[in-house]
């Protein structure tokens, strides 16, 4: 018998479609202005690890070998 542990857990949705029919052109500019900043956001946070994953890497690399990911 599974547990509900068990069991796969469904994608999480990141962010909910908004609907835009109501919206006039500032508000939709607006809620592009929102969403840039969010994916500068996002970058940055990927910036930030892959430096980490860089530097934790360059302490097991052995002369003339990196590895693959």
């Amino acid at each position: 018998m599974l547990d509900d542990e068990d069991l796969p857990k469904p994608p999480r949705q990141r962010l909910a479609p908004l609907s835009l029919d109501s919206l006039g052109i500032a508000e939709l500019r607006a809620y592009i202005a929102e969403l840039q900043g969010e994916i500068a956001r996002t970058e940055a946070e990927i910036s930030r690890k892959e430096r980490h994953r860089d530097a934790v890497e360059g302490l097991f690399r052995t002369r003339g070998h990196r590895p693959t990911e």
